[in-house]
């Protein structure tokens, strides 16, 4: 299964930081629909275009 990453983040932020919701945040709100991931191989959250 392939998917679109739109961008990506190491999973070992400051407690209490989320930078990748907060960027699927900003792309949704500007239309183009994205979610989080978890992508356990890299220990990194990767945003994602959301699946309808």
């Amino acid at each position: 299964m392939s998917r679109d990453i739109l961008a990506d983040f190491p999973a070992g932020g400051p407690r209490g930081s989320r930078p990748a919701e907060e960027k699927a945040q900003q792309l949704t709100s500007q239309g183009q629909p994205a979610t989080v991931v978890m992508d356990l191989p890299s220990d990194r959250f990767l945003v994602v275009r959301a699946e309808s």
